[in-house]
Order: structure tokens, then sequence, then C-alpha cells
């Protein structure tokens, strides 16, 4: 299940490294919660609307915004919280609240994102943080849903999440959390699997850090 919120304009500028604040919020609204430093079930999106400026981003027209999870009762433990307190960061306050139902998939489907897809491998005890063009990303892709899968109690055999490299104009980004950067992938994903797996990818979102920002989808 997935929630749309439309917020207020912007009282003070937002900061490029805004991620922090959207993370808080979502925790605010969420309350004492099992999920804190769990294995995310849920993807955050990144605010749309935006206009760049030298020291910030304005939101002249307010943002739009998603909050997906394959737990629909944290969605209505969302819904209710944000109205509650509907504060977001910088004078911008949610002004609505839309639900969306998880739509049916088949067995194969191309995902466009609502926010940047970050791939961590380590080797030799370094991190690296990989590119869509890169063969072991699709391995890494898969083995995150999988362990998503497996503790949701849903089949995670076959499942195959890959970047569609044939897309227009793939790229990566420096994206930056709390004063560190992390290089992430603007390109669509492939998800192959059965329609279950499918929905349940487009909740929870793909590849590292889903719950502060990162790997929602489409």
């Amino acid at each position: 299940m997935r929630i749309h919120l439309k917020l207020s304009q912007n009282k003070e500028i937002v900061p490029f490294d805004h991620l922090p604040y959207l993370v808080g919020a979502f925790h605010k609204w969420v309350g004492k919660n099992t999920i804190h430093n769990d294995l995310s079930l849920y993807s955050l999106s990144w605010l749309k609307g935006a206009k760049k400026y030298e020291r910030g981003l304005q939101f002249p027209n307010g943002a739009t915004w998603f909050i997906s999870s394959y737990s629909d009762e944290l969605i209505k433990t969302l819904v209710n919280g944000i109205r509650n307190s509907p504060e977001v960061c910088c004078g911008m306050i949610v002004k609505e609240i839309m639900i969306q139902e998880t739509p049916q998939f088949k067995s194969q489907n191309i995902f466009y994102l609502g926010s940047p897809v970050l791939v961590k491998s380590s080797e030799s005890g370094k991190q690296k943080h990989l590119s869509y063009d890169t063969p072991q990303s699709a391995e890494i892709l898969a083995n995150i849903l999988k362990k998503k899968l497996e503790k949701a109690e849903i089949n995670k055999e076959g499942i195959k999440v890959y970047f569609d490299t044939s897309s227009p104009n793939p790229k990566t980004k420096l994206a930056t959390y709390k004063g560190i950067g992390n290089k992430v992938n603007v390109c669509p994903v492939i998800i192959e699997g059965t329609p279950e797996q499918l929905a349940f990818a487009w909740n929870v979102g793909v590849g590292n850090s889903t719950g502060i920002g990162f790997g929602s989808l489409i």
C-alpha cells in the first residue's frame, strides 16, 4: 500500500541534504515501532516539485512525496501520525493524503524510480557503491529483495532484479545523506518473478537503504 502526500510551500530554504528530515518525519509519524534499525519493508520517495538554487531548494507550489509499505497496518499508523502532526520540515506541512492500493502485476515489469537506487558491495573489507552497468549489481539487488521476501514469509525463489541498461540516458549521481556522499543510480529496474513478488517489490523498493529514501519504485 502507498500514500501520496501533498505538502505546502516551504517557508525556509530546504537544504540539498534534506533526506534526514524526511526520515525524521516518517519515524515521528510511526512512533514507538519495531521497524527502527530493522530490515526495511517500506520505501520513501524523494520530494518532487523543487526548484534548485545555489543555497538549496525551493518548492513554490509545494511538493509531492510518497511512502510505501508491505504492511497495511504501518500505512494506517502513518496516516494517523500525519493527521496528529502534519509538519515535515522547513515550514512544509502535509495538506493532503491519498491512499493507493498495491497494483496487480504480471511476471515481469519495468519499474521507474521514485528515488535513485543505491547498490553496495563489500570487498576485502572495503565498501563500494556499484553503478547500473556493473554485472554484480543484479545479483546484489536480487539478494537484498530475497532477504526482504524471506522476512515477509513470501517465496523468494526465481526472483530476478536488474537495471534496464537499454533505457534512454541511464546515469549515476552523487546523493548526500548526513554529509556522506553516495553514488546512486538513475536507471529503471526490471523485475521478474511471481505477481506477488513484484507487488512486494513495488512497496518495499530495491537496493540498499530504502528506509532512508533510496530505491523507491513507480
